[in-house]
């Protein structure tokens, strides 16, 4: 696993002061400050039309210590109607195993992080890449990679109690889950496990006792994410983008598309597709593409059923462009795709991209914000936007201490 130094430094932006030498009142030396002042504004518009603006800006809402408040945040961000956002982190909290946590706004333009949960290792550890979900109840839920220090991970549940939360393992029978999960309709919980995220893909569901799991998909036929559609069927991404259908008490599987062996069209994908209103699917590849260094992908389905047509949107080309995208993409109203790379950029240490449709089925790239260290360094995980256009996510690198921060991009 590449995790980015913290030893970046930003290029501060530099302040230049023009104080004109005092040369009387002549009209030679009002000439002379006339001529000074001129070759000042020209070479402003040179500086100006050769370093192109950086029109977005991005602030660090949280930088984690590395002790009690978690460390290594590799979890995409929820968020509640109150504008609260939660995660997880890898490592750290009270007894190393990773957190729960809470980021909630100070009213002064800042942020608290409370720490919902510290896992013992007992009842969890290491939630690896696994956000948390929301039930209508406003519960919590969740996977660990590992649990009881056995080749296992387990799935929690965090329930509102008082002023705290209390916390239940659901099971741990399944293999290092490292992924979200996705309730259905009936309340079945869905997830993948892991082995560096090529494992397989288990369901949950509530028995009289308890809770009961099976195995639903096989090895090679997960990823470390999991997506739902409106009819409940499920989609996931490792050596196909593989669509599984519902049927009585089995899933229909079909690979809507395979990735070359070669790896020309990209390769290792780390999470679940993204679908859009119109059922088309996104997704990014690790690996693969013209320089190996990754892609974004487009897949849409055409009138026969089960096929579906390829569009590669985008090749990186890693520094300073952007290098091994993990997380899903995010896609706004007009078209335009957004997500992070965990390398490249202009320090190597990953970035914030934009594509955005060209209107001639190519899309043009554009870097949002490349981390520099301080402010972030190896992003993985998803990231979520509001309705102001404001891009939220986290970086398990870098920060103030160098146990990883919250960070926002704002356009």
């Amino acid at each position: 696993m590449y995790l980015p130094g913290t030893n970046g430094r930003r290029k501060e932006g530099r302040n230049i002061s023009v104080v004109a030498p005092r040369f009387g009142s002549t009209k030679l030396a009002a000439a002379i400050v006339r001529g000074v002042l001129l070759l000042i504004v020209l070479a402003a518009l040179v500086l100006i039309v050769a370093q192109p603006a950086q029109a977005q800006t991005e602030t660090v809402l949280y930088n984690f210590t590395g002790g009690a408040d978690g460390s290594y945040p590799t979890s995409t961000l929820i968020t509640d109607s109150a504008g609260n956002f939660y995660g997880t982190t890898t490592y750290g909290g009270e007894y190393g195993a990773g957190v729960v946590f809470e980021l909630s706004p100070d009213g002064s333009g800042g942020w608290n992080e409370s720490v919902l949960h510290s896992f013992t290792g007992s009842d969890g550890a290491n939630p690896f890449m696994a956000p948390v979900m929301f039930d209508n109840a406003g519960n919590l839920y969740g996977t660990t990679e590992f649990v009881g220090g056995g080749n296992s991970g387990a799935v929690y549940e965090l329930s509102p109690s008082g002023t705290g939360w209390t916390a239940t393992t659901l099971y741990g029978g399944f293999g290092n889950p490292a992924s979200n999960l996705v309730m259905d309709a009936r309340g079945r919980l869905y997830s993948t496990t892991s082995g560096v995220c090529a494992g397989g893909l288990f369901e949950l569901s509530r028995a009289p006792k308890g809770w009961r799991g099976r195995q639903i998909a096989g090895r090679a036929r997960a990823s470390c994410g999991v997506t739902m559609d409106g009819d409940g069927n499920l989609y996931v991404a490792r050596d196909c983008v593989w669509e599984l259908s519902p049927r009585p008490r089995t899933w229909w599987r079909n690979c809507i598309y395979e990735f070359g062996v070669y790896g020309e069209d990209g390769s290792d994908p780390w999470t679940a597709p993204v679908l859009d209103r119109l059922g088309n699917i996104y997704g990014t590849t690790y690996s693969g593409g013209a320089t190996k260094n990754g892609t974004v992908y487009k897949l849409t389905p055409t009138r026969k059923k089960w096929r579906w047509t390829e569009q590669f949107l985008y090749s990186f080309a890693g520094v300073p462009d952007g290098a091994m995208p993990i997380g899903q993409v995010v896609l706004d109203a007009a078209g335009n795709i957004y997500g992070t790379t965990q390398q490249g950029g202009e320090l190597d240490y990953g970035t914030v991209f934009e594509l955005v449709p060209d209107g001639k089925g190519s899309y043009n790239e554009t870097i949002l914000w490349s981390f520099q260290g301080p402010d972030g360094a190896g992003p993985m995980d998803s990231l979520i936007m509001d309705s102001a256009g404001v891009l939220y996510g986290t970086a398990p690198g870098g920060g103030s201490y160098g146990a990883g921060v919250v960070f926002a991009v704002t356009p």
